[in-house]
C-alpha cells in the first residue's frame, strides 16, 4: 500500500486518488506559515525602489504611504527601519530622508539615501 502511494499508483478517479488528492490539499491550506519562516513582506516591493547607486551611497524611492503620518524626526528610524527589511541588510543606515514634491507641490514620495 505504501509503495503504492509513493509512486502514485492509483487511478484518477478512484476513491484512494481522491483521499490522497485531498491529504496534500489539506497540507498546503492548513500548514502554519511559520514552518516554511513564510511571512509577508512589509513594505510591499512596488513602495520601494533602488535607484543607481552615486558616490558610494544607495538612494531609494520610499512611496509616501510608507512614511505616512511620521513627523520629520521619526522619519530616518522608520525608512531605516522600512530599508532594512526590504534589502535584508541589517547594518544598512540611512543617512537623510528627502520629500519628493510634483510642481504643483503635491507629496510624491520620498528620496532616502544610505549607507552600508
Amino acid at each position: 500500500m505504501f509503495k503504492r502511494f509513493i509512486l502514485w499508483d492509483y487511478p484518477r478517479g478512484s476513491w484512494h486518488y481522491d483521499v490522497m488528492v485531498g491529504v496534500i490539499v489539506a497540507f498546503i491550506f492548513l500548514t502554519p506559515r511559520e514552518w516554511f519562516r513564510d511571512q509577508p513582506r512589509i513594505p510591499t516591493a512596488r513602495s520601494i525602489a533602488m535607484l543607481p547607486a552615486e558616490h558610494g551611497s544607495s538612494p531609494f524611492w520610499i512611496d509616501k504611504v510608507v512614511l505616512r503620518g511620521k513627523p520629520d524626526s521619526a522619519r530616518i528610524a522608520k525608512a531605516t527601519e522600512a530599508l532594512r527589511a526590504y534589502t535584508g541588510n541589517r547594518r544598512l543606515s540611512v543617512t537623510s530622508v528627502e520629500p519628493i514634491r510634483s510642481s504643483e507641490g503635491e507629496l510624491l514620495g520620498y528620496m532616502a539615501l544610505t549607507r552600508p
